[in-house]
């Protein structure tokens, strides 16, 4: 086995060791959304599969734009033919991961935390991951009055969603890097790491209770538009500025069942995305009404437009990203050793992408054989 592979395998297992809660990573709160709106189905169309639906899941945030265009725009529907898209929206990664294994969703948009998770708990009999999703969209903001430089964050008090979630470890990680010490289980150390929820991270800044915070969007520009600055944008740590923070999964169940309709989802989901990248202020409209729609409100101005410049729409599930964040989670001090041979099952998405003519995307040595 190659070097490289025997990192990726190692590394990756640190992470999916990680408690259940610690890994929720994106979520803003645990309580799913039932949302069973139909969409117009198309004259003639026929059924995929012989299916009456497909289920598909996502959170109610910008790093899920892809879902939350794909349906508002009808991406989904169209690609579906007779089969109907009935969505549930979700404010958490266990609670999408238990919908998944229940088979109250087929495929689901959600963060690589929680999938590594859901495939370990299963040991490997529950998901695949089939596609990337979205990439960037996390920052580090902090108060401006307390912190004007990087060497400034030293004893200050900087909110994680969670501990051992994405962010928390990639703010681990950081410390480490600048030769401070942290206890990666209480967050005592030469920087405060308080694990708040996103939902309310902005009241903690307001109060005053945080100095600043790593984070992804769009709590990020939440706390810009309460005063907070960017100091560091976590896509300028990493190699050509991308990471993985949102991709697909799909009940293995569901994938070896209905592989037909599994690629209809993914011809919708790599389509939204070219429709995001060529549409930029177009997608950006959609994604905040279909956010109105699904929370009974849309984010304003001065929230989204900053939000959505940082997060990058890609049908690459970037997988060797995620041997780096394991190895910030080793370096952390939260390892295990579980096996994630097979996580990845790009195979239809290869498939969607070459019959448009586009490259190929790489498992990182974790497909299924």
């Amino acid at each position: 086995m190659p070097a490289s592979s025997v990192l990726v395998r190692r590394g990756i297992a640190a992470v999916a060791a990680l408690p259940l809660l610690a890994l929720a990573a994106c979520g803003y709160g645990s309580n799913a959304k039932d949302d069973s709106s139909e969409q117009k189905v198309a004259a003639g169309a026929e059924k995929i599969d012989g299916l009456d639906s497909v289920k598909i899941g996502y959170f109610g945030n910008l790093t899920h734009a892809t879902a939350l265009v794909g349906k508002q725009k009808g991406f989904f529907q169209k690609e579906l033919g007779a089969t109907r898209a009935k969505y549930q929206v979700f404010n958490a990664g266990p609670s999408e991961i238990e919908a998944l294994n229940s088979g109250s969703i087929d495929i689901g948009w959600i963060g690589p935390s929680p999938a590594i998770n859901g495939y370990t708990k299963s040991e490997g009999k529950s998901l695949r991951i089939i596609s990337g999703s979205a990439s960037g969209g996390v920052k580090l903001v902090v108060n401006p009055d307390k912190i004007k430089t990087l060497d400034d964050v030293k004893g200050k008090k900087i909110a994680t969603p969670q501990l051992g979630n994405t962010q928390d470890v990639a703010f681990l990680n950081w410390i480490a890097g600048k030769g401070w010490k942290v206890d990666a289980q209480s967050g005592k150390g030469d920087v405060s790491v308080v694990r708040t929820d996103n939902k309310v991270t902005p009241d903690a800044y307001k109060s005053g209770s945080i100095d600043g915070a790593w984070v992804p969007e769009p709590t990020a520009s939440k706390l810009v538009a309460e005063g907070a600055k960017v100091l560091l944008d976590e896509a300028d740590l990493w190699p050509d500025k991308k990471f993985v923070i949102t991709n697909v999964i799909v009940s293995q169940k569901f994938l070896k069942e209905h592989p037909k309709a599994v690629e209809a989802v993914l011809r919708a989901s790599v389509g939204a995305n070219k429709w995001i990248n060529a549409n930029p202020e177009q997608a950006k409209a959609a994604a905040n009404a279909q956010l109105k729609e699904d929370s009974g409100k849309a984010l304003p101005a001065k929230v989204l437009d900053p939000a959505w410049k940082s997060v990058q729409f890609i049908d690459d599930p970037l997988a060797a990203t995620l041997n780096t964040e394991a190895e910030h989670a080793v370096k952390a001090g939260l390892l295990k050793q579980p096996k994630l041979d097979g996580i990845y099952d790009l195979t239809l998405l290869n498939k969607v992408l070459a019959a448009q003519g586009a490259s190929p995307v790489d498992d990182a040595g974790l497909g299924t054989k």
